[in-house]
């Protein structure tokens, strides 16, 4: 017996060492860790139970029979985050340099069927360079194989990526389709055709961090929803992350203990916006201040910066934010900021995540670019998110909310559910300029009367009163209360149920 238990150390211990002690150094040596180093890092110490440690490739072209890890590639398993179980797999580079192949891709589907049926969590950790050559239309069914669970658990459990190296061809269509992708800056890149390519085909000359690294993809393509500088910062964020997310979605959002009372006064609040109607402030100062401990997880912070979408908790609960950002293009909705949110409330609504909007929006911005890019497609989607969400909906109007745009950050009309204001909203088509322009177009002339009727169109239009007479807003708040308030709406909205009636699926206007 104790033969065969030395054996079966001398086992895992090869197992555990991946390709070998030299390529993990050279792991090392780009700035990275190995699979295993981020599978210990992201669990709870100790807690890690890993399936399949002795797979190996069944491939015998090209000379494949006689090179064999045990493992294949990835490391697969189950562990806790803060006691919260979750499945994981973690791409090892210093095997075949991480490349899918048959068996490996078996493994990851074998974890990702559990995760379904245990309604749990998925994180993928990438670290690799495409399929495997040598196995052919074996490895593009593979990918095929984890293609399809992908989407069979959209919307069931939360599925996360987190690209810690290369991820390049068929690769990329994975985490594409999970609900959150991360990146590690300057040694992470994705892209579905590498610089050789492109330059063969194109005669573009582009280097790997241009083509797909993390500032790419964070701030432009949108493919990205955040990215952190090496893989330990990276790590411990999907951790804290984790603890905002439900382990799926019928168990409903996590609650933690804090000390952060409900009904906090915020006094800096009452002056956060300015006198000036066109002089910008800092929305996610409000954010923090109505949070617990102030603790906010931005999602997407890089791109389309004039909205905010990321995680809060109220009496430790997790809730959903969304809010236009004074600060970049004047809070405007454009087509990036109106596919970012409308992203963000499908996600919320498919995990019963309550959301909470805060409105300072002066309407869609004009203009031929924003049309020929699809602005009314796009507009659409964010429309679409918030008439279909069946959560909580709290809505707090800051100060302008005009035009379409109104209607479209969860107003009263396209199923909000709590929408309050604060006394300095703005609730109107358009800016009493512009709307006193068109109506007495005739009196443009005469600076005197056009400053008449400004004022009187401002008096009449210009302040949340007349929305709050007409019930499309619940009550007008101090803004000092907005935390109390908004809090104690979504504790009476807990139990709130809504029926749609039924049909396969929707058809948003993607």
């Amino acid at each position: 017996m104790k033969d065969i238990l030395e054996r079966l150390e001398e086992r895992r211990a090869g197992a555990r060492l991946g390709g070998g002690e030299k390529r993990i150094a050279a792991q090392h040596a780009r700035g990275k860790l190995t699979a295993r180093e981020r599978i210990a890092l992201l669990l709870d110490t100790g807690s890690f139970e890993e399936f399949d440690m002795f797979v190996e490739h069944r491939c015998v072209d090209f000379g494949m029979e006689g090179t064999k890890f045990p493992g294949d590639g990835v490391v697969t398993g189950w562990g806790t985050i803060n006691g919260r179980t979750v499945f994981v797999f973690a791409k090892d580079f210093t095997v075949f340099g991480g490349s899918l192949s048959e068996t490996h891709a078996q493994k990851i589907t074998k974890i990702q069927d559990m995760a379904v049926k245990m309604r749990a969590p998925i994180i993928g950790l990438f670290d690799a360079g495409g399929a495997r050559i040598q196995e052919g239309v074996a490895a593009l069914g593979g990918y095929g194989e984890v293609f399809k669970r992908n989407v069979i658990a959209s919307g069931v459990i939360p599925q996360i990526s987190v690209i810690m190296g290369p991820c390049a061809g068929g690769d990329v269509y994975s985490p594409a389709m999970t609900d959150f992708i991360f990146m590690v800056r300057d040694t992470s890149y994705m892209f579905v055709t590498g610089p050789d390519v492109v330059k063969t085909v194109t005669n573009e000359t582009v280097t790997s961090e241009e083509l797909g690294g993390a500032k790419v993809h964070t701030t432009k393509s949108s493919v990205a929803d955040g990215a952190w500088d090496n893989d330990v910062e990276a790590l411990l964020q999907i951790r804290r992350l984790m603890d905002f997310l439900p382990a799926n979605n019928t168990e409903g959002v996590p609650e933690w203990p804090t000390e952060d009372e409900a009904d906090r006064v915020e006094m800096s609040l009452d002056t956060l916006v300015p006198d000036n109607p066109n002089k910008p402030y800092d929305m996610k100062e409000l954010v923090l201040k109505i949070a617990d401990e102030g603790d906010f997880f931005e999602i997407q912070e890089a791109y389309a910066r004039n909205i905010i979408t990321g995680f809060i908790r109220l009496e430790g609960r997790t809730v959903g934010v969304v809010a236009n950002q004074p600060m970049v293009l004047a809070g405007v909705l454009d087509a990036d900021a109106s596919r970012k949110a409308a992203r963000f409330v499908r996600f919320c609504d498919a995990f019963e995540i309550p959301i909470l909007t805060l409105v300072d929006v002066p309407g869609f911005l004009p203009g031929t670019a924003q049309e020929y890019g699809g602005l009314i497609k796009h507009g659409a989607k964010l429309l679409y998110a918030y008439s279909e969400a069946t959560v909580p909906l709290v809505t707090v109007i800051t100060r302008k909310a005009f035009g379409g745009a109104y209607d479209v950050m969860a107003s009263k009309h396209v199923g909000g559910d709590v929408n309050y204001a604060w006394p300095t909203a703005q609730i109107a088509v358009m800016g009493a300029k512009g709307a006193v322009e068109i109506i007495f177009r005739q009196d443009i002339g005469d600076a005197e009367k056009i400053a008449a009727r400004t004022k009187q169109y401002e008096d009449r239009f210009m302040s949340p009163f007349v929305a709050a007479e007409r019930g499309y807003i619940d009550e007008v708040i101090m803004p000092h209360s907005t935390r109390r308030r908004v809090a104690r709406a979504f504790a009476m909205l807990r139990a709130k149920k809504a029926e749609q009636p039924w049909r396969k699926h929707d058809n948003i206007p993607l």
